[in-house]
């Protein structure tokens, strides 16, 4: 029997992937690991929660006031650009699976959409303008640092033909030009983000976002560095902590091997843990929340608006864990009913270090409780619409 790992490297061969992009040989272990994520990622959604299960009614439907005309046309201008083969290939349905495939890896055996390398400059920066209108001018730059960034580490490994800037694949969701529910992905090497929108309120999560190296000593980019503040103030507010809050924020006495709440585990249980923002002090509130501001304020200033104020909601229900040194390698994790931040130091990957440092950093925001990918929005979406053509037929046949 053929088994979906299989299937998934038969669809790719089919397409004509590239052999500088996809596995030449695929072995007994990598075929399992296909089919892990395949299996994984067709598990029913039922998103991040605690032990408790998911709680609803987290995420209401409703206006946010910002405007996104500029978006939609920005969606519309880069499907017209594109050719008939490659909106085939890099549009879907809003309900695809592979929403679900992203994964930070740098090998693309589950990889879709368009390929930001295989598109002349001239689609690439309409795509680009999606993203860039998506998020804010902080958010945009970082990821486009970190996108230069595996080009950094392909020119340390003589690899700049499956390490650079441009091999990030991008797909559109939905309709835009319809005022439908749509989105996108950019999924590649250290940079997974994904986008939703339901009427004009967004979703930003999961967003996986890394580096190593973290600063570019040289190269093309060279001095380019990443994830400095992220870094510096979670050490600010651990060091403010006294010893009583220290021992609360404390989880561990060792690392975890990764991020809880990478990809492909979408529905993973993860309890609150470290110390709840209610005891910390008025400056040291102020701090966390300068720290949350660095994710939620990767979406564009009006949507980051409507997230800070979603978020500060339940600041009495939010937890901030610490494993590690303020002065070495450490994780942190800030933890609520509707956020969800990790961020690691890492082992080398790139490099053949076998312990945590600080040249690679792995970051990840989910939005817990059913709205990664903004599925509780779009259930709603659907039950609303749904609710209302049912009346609609119903008025008809009267």
């Amino acid at each position: 029997m053929t088994t979906h790992g299989e299937q998934a490297r038969d669809g790719l061969r089919a397409r004509g992937a590239p052999p500088t992009r996809r596995p030449e040989l695929w072995t007994p272990q990598l075929l399992a690991k296909v089919e892990w994520r395949v299996q994984s990622a067709a598990i029913p959604f039922r998103g991040l929660s605690t032990k408790d299960g998911p709680r609803p009614g987290l995420y209401p439907l409703t206006g946010t006031g910002v405007d996104g005309t500029g978006l939609r046309r920005a969606a519309e201008d880069y499907l017209a650009a594109l050719t008939a083969r490659e909106r085939a290939e890099g549009r879907f349905v809003m309900h695809d699976v592979s929403w679900r495939h992203w994964a930070n890896g740098a090998r693309y055996f589950l990889r879709h959409g368009l390929c930001l390398e295989d598109l002349d400059e001239k689609k690439r920066e309409l795509a680009l303008e999606i993203l860039r209108r998506s998020l804010s001018d902080a958010g945009f730059g970082q990821v486009l640092d970190l996108m230069r960034l595996n080009l950094t580490v392909g020119e340390l490994r003589d690899e700049t033909d499956t390490l650079n800037e441009w091999l990030y694949w991008f797909s559109i969701y939905g309709e835009p030009e319809k005022g439908r529910p749509w989105g996108w992905q950019l999924d590649g090497h250290h940079v997974n983000v994904n986008c939703v929108f339901v009427g004009d309120q967004m979703v930003l999560t999961p967003t996986f976002l890394g580096a190593e190296p973290v600063t570019a000593e040289g190269g093309k980019y060279a001095g380019t560095t990443v994830f400095r503040s992220e870094e510096a103030l979670a050490q600010q507010l651990f060091s403010s902590f006294e010893a009583d809050q220290r021992v609360k924020a404390t989880i561990d006495d060792v690392l975890p091997e990764d991020l809880f709440v990478g990809a492909f585990r979408d529905n993973f249980e993860l309890n609150y843990e470290g110390i709840p923002f209610a005891d910390l002090t008025e400056a040291q509130h102020s701090t966390a929340m300068d720290l949350v501001d660095l994710y939620v304020g990767r979406a564009n200033p009006g949507h980051a608006k409507v997230r800070r104020d979603e978020v500060l909601a339940h600041a009495d229900e939010t937890h901030f864990a610490w494993v590690g040194e303020a002065d070495g390698a450490f994780y942190y994790r800030v933890h609520s009913p509707v956020i969800l931040i990790e961020f690691e130091h890492q082992a080398g990957v790139m490099y053949d270090n076998d312990t945590p440092t600080r040249r690679h950093i792995h970051t990840i925001v989910r939005t817990p409780n059913g709205n990664d990918y903004g599925a509780d929005l779009l259930r709603q979406h659907h039950e609303r619409h749904h609710h209302q053509r049912h009346h609609h037929q119903k008025r008809s046949r009267e």
